[in-house]
């Protein structure tokens, strides 16, 4: 594993801690950090986050997130000891909700019988 990799790693696990015990936000409340992706200078990293709830909820929560990611570079910085924190970029992860929305379609066409089900004996 390169090393903006384990950054990225180490820093997902940071931001995630961070977001889930120091923000007292209630808007927050329902956010996971899902990945990392650090630039290769690594001054920047996208940080995307899975939020649950309505569209309003979700654009609440990116909003109290990109307002807090100071507050967060700080105290990641300040955990893992770094003189200079990435810039964070807080971004909706849509991969989970395209996979339930596939999910569901795929066993609406099960139950209506278009899709045929193999067995694998």
């Amino acid at each position: 594993m390169r090393r903006p990799e384990r950054f990225a790693e180490a820093l997902r696990e940071e931001i995630a801690e961070v977001v889930g015990f120091e923000l007292d936000d209630p808007r927050v409340e329902s956010v996971t950090v899902t990945e990392v992706v650090v630039s290769a200078n690594m001054r920047d990293a996208k940080v995307f986050t899975f939020i649950q709830g309505s569209d309003t909820e979700v654009q609440e929560a990116l909003k109290t997130l990109r307002h807090a990611s100071t507050f967060v570079r700080q105290q990641v910085a300040m955990n893992l000891n770094l003189r200079h924190a990435p810039h964070l970029h807080f971004v909706r992860d849509t991969a989970e909700e395209n996979a339930s929305r596939v999910g569901a379609i795929l066993q609406d066409m099960a139950i209506k019988g278009e899709i045929i089900k193999e067995d694998s004996d």
